[in-house]
């Protein structure tokens, strides 16, 4: 394939640029990725971030919305080795006094574990949702303004998501563990619990692991990454990494090109050959908080304090609801919580391949300001000891990264951020930017990433809509 030949370049291989380059192979467009680091995945990576032999994945790792996701249904990734691993439980929020909440895959199990009155509202709340199966994905992973195709079930999500977080829990529940099982699903929006529609991430992640689960992969998600690519070169496709491109003038001509970047970087490349207004509104956009994030490498499991928190390889550690809320509404305000919201994940029941025998591999990320210089090792630590007293007598050693290394690692992280910008209800609802087409920019230039609709997550969507919108325009 010689350059003058190239229907489209896609820029970033991320599971994003990866899924829009596949859909336009697919559509027998000639396609041409670059990846500015020596592999492809982005997000989606898996390295000996520890001790040889200990498997991390740096970011992703846990990735319902792959499950949930129109595009990855569309892909055979058992074909190319590709194996989801099911923990026993999704989700589990531990609480001081040896006790912890569990979302079950069975709607009915979780709601025997709530009790009577708390597990028949949380019944109610998920049902009709549940019940929606596959339909639920094919609504909320594309933009919020679109016209539904199962209007019921998109009311039946939307009007208890258009409250927040913290006044849906208090408002449906009445116990300390229900209350905190919705808070720590939903705190992965990395908004204050009291924001308008950050209900909405609670709603869609307990609901996904009630119809999908939360599963892992098997030996680390890098095999999701490989695996669109070998279904991108099968089709005809090309991947050239170790190729930064730092403006428009490091690419060939192609009659459209797909930007797997945050509107800055998109900015940075595209420079004055932008419209204005296209220049005006991405200066504009907003990124979100950052995260710091550890990952262990441990002599052995963890020894969690509640029987039944080892049945989940997802666990919430922060306590109450009320406990949550003080965690992320002091990052909304620029500070660094002493108990931090930490988001766990632990895999030695269920993937060997993970550590070596008897050993255990885990990470966990806390929310922190935008490029945060704090180190907040010792207080992720804390949190998990209070959880698993004698937990650091087991570490063997341990890999941080801060929001300055999280983005080093991964240029899409601005300040830290790992879903591509501000989830708050403008750019939850205007994702990048007020527009009817949110994947094209300008002609010939489109945006893929976790910066357009639905957002952040392994789900393939932005690649997969953003392709289809230049297949109707540039590229019919």
């Amino acid at each position: 394939m010689t350059a003058s030949s190239l229907d489209a370049v896609v820029v970033g291989a991320g599971p994003n640029g990866l899924a829009a380059a596949v859909t336009l192979a697919r559509a027998g467009r000639s396609v041409r990725v670059y990846e500015a680091t020596a592999t492809v995945g982005g997000g989606i990576r898996t390295q000996e971030l520890t001790l040889p032999g200990f498997r991390h994945d740096p970011c992703a790792t846990i990735v319902p919305l792959a499950l949930a996701s129109p595009f990855f249904r569309g892909v055979d990734l058992t074909t190319r080795g590709v194996e989801f691993i099911h923990p026993d439980a999704p989700f589990a929020q531990p609480l001081d006094g040896g006790r912890v909440a569990i979302l079950e895959r069975s709607l009915a199990a979780t709601a025997e574990g709530l009790g009577a009155v708390d597990g028949k509202e949380w019944t109610r709340l998920f049902s009709p949702l549940v019940e929606g199966g596959d339909s639920l994905g094919d609504e909320l992973l594309r933009p919020v303004m679109h016209l539904p195709r199962h209007p019921i079930l998109l009311a039946q999500f939307g009007i208890p998501g258009l409250r927040s977080i913290a006044g849906l829990a208090r408002n449906r529940f009445r116990g300390a563990p229900a209350r905190a099982l919705f808070a720590g699903a939903g705190a992965h929006a990395m908004l204050s619990l009291d924001r308008p529609l950050s209900a909405s991430f609670g709603l869609a992640l307990a609901a996904f692991g009630h119809t999908v689960g939360w599963p892992m992969v098997r030996g680390g998600t890098q095999a999701i990454a490989d695996a669109l690519a070998g279904e991108l070169i099968a089709l005809g496709g090309e991947i050239v990494t170790d190729h930064a491109v730092r403006s428009l003038a490091d690419l060939p001509p192609a009659r459209t090109t797909l930007f797997d970047v945050t509107p800055r970087q998109l900015l940075a490349i595209g420079g004055d050959a932008l419209p204005a207004s296209v220049r005006s509104r991405a200066a504009r956009f907003r990124y979100g908080p950052g995260v710091f994030k550890v990952d262990w490498a441990l002599d052995g499991p963890v020894p969690w304090a509640a029987e039944g928190a080892g049945r989940a390889a997802t666990l919430h550690l922060g306590g109450t609801l009320e406990e949550v809320a003080a965690s992320e509404a002091t990052v909304a305000a620029g500070g660094h919580p002493e108990r931090p919201f930490v988001l766990f994940v632990q895999y030695a029941s269920w993937d060997a391949t993970r550590a070596p025998a008897g050993k255990a591999t885990a990470w966990a990320y806390c929310h922190v300001p935008a490029g945060s210089t704090v180190d907040m090792t010792d207080r992720i630590e804390a949190q998990v000891e209070r959880f698993a007293p004698g937990f650091r007598d087991r570490i063997l050693a341990r890999s941080t990264h801060s929001p300055a290394e999280m983005e080093a690692s991964d240029a899409n992280y601005i300040g830290g951020d790992i879903n591509g910008g501000l989830q708050d209800i403008r750019q939850l609802i205007f994702r990048p930017w007020p527009t009817l087409d949110p994947y094209r920019v300008s002609a010939g230039i489109y945006l893929c990433s976790s910066s357009t609709p639905p957002g952040g997550g392994v789900h393939g969507m932005s690649g997969m809509l953003a392709a289809r919108s230049a297949l109707r325009h540039e590229l019919r």
